[in-house]
């Protein structure tokens, strides 16, 4: 039998998880977004969630696909533009970032597969027992985000609040969320990108 799905609410975002998953998972620096982008991403979030909530039902497969499309429609196409600072496009930066992505590697989590790109990162990822993934992304946030304005010599919010993750499905999905973390790059048209990875990617 498979582990129930469970729903944890967010600032702005419903968070799937299940005992055992693997993720991927979309953090970014705080000032990425326009205002309004997010807005609207927001709104159209929100009306499907709506309506599957006013039916008193679990969102459909259908539903969360097209979840998933308005993130890469609307929130990835603008991510992979520049939005923002892009701190993460210095090499000194983006090195802090890496490394802590694989300080706990096979201790708190599985690393699968990771991207830093100029102004967010993409993670594929297994938590392992006993650690979840909040306390995986508090965990990465929270020690980078002093680390870097360190660097930078400044102070303040470097990360938004909020996360996106995607509950991988089946073995088809695994093997696209690795290729889509892995080609990043190459779709924004990162030329020589080097801070890209990944490790055991064979796992089904």
């Amino acid at each position: 039998m498979n582990p129930e799905v469970k729903i944890r609410r967010g600032a702005y975002l419903p968070h799937w998880t299940r005992e055992g998953a693997i993720y991927a998972v979309r953090f970014r620096l705080a000032d990425s977004l326009p205002k309004a982008v997010l807005e609207s991403w927001k709104f159209e979030r929100q009306d499907i969630i709506r309506t599957a909530t006013q039916m008193g039902r679990p969102l459909t497969e259908h539903e969360k696909e097209r979840l998933d499309q308005l993130f890469s429609q609307k929130v990835e196409k603008y991510l992979d533009q520049g939005s923002g600072k892009c701190w993460l496009r210095q090499d000194r930066i983006a090195r802090i970032l890496a490394e802590a992505l694989s300080f706990f590697d096979a201790s708190h989590y599985q690393l699968l597969a990771w991207c830093i790109m100029p102004n967010h990162v993409h993670v594929v990822l297994e938590p392992m027992p006993g650690h979840d993934l909040p306390e995986i992304l508090h965990s990465w946030k929270s020690y980078t985000a002093k680390e870097i304005n360190k660097v930078l010599g400044t102070q303040g919010h470097l990360w938004e609040t909020e996360y996106y993750d995607h509950l991988v499905r089946d073995e088809r999905d695994f093997h696209a969320q690795i290729q889509y973390v892995l080609t990043n790059p190459q779709r924004a048209g990162l030329r020589n990108w080097k801070w890209v990875g990944v490790a055991r990617a064979s796992r089904p």
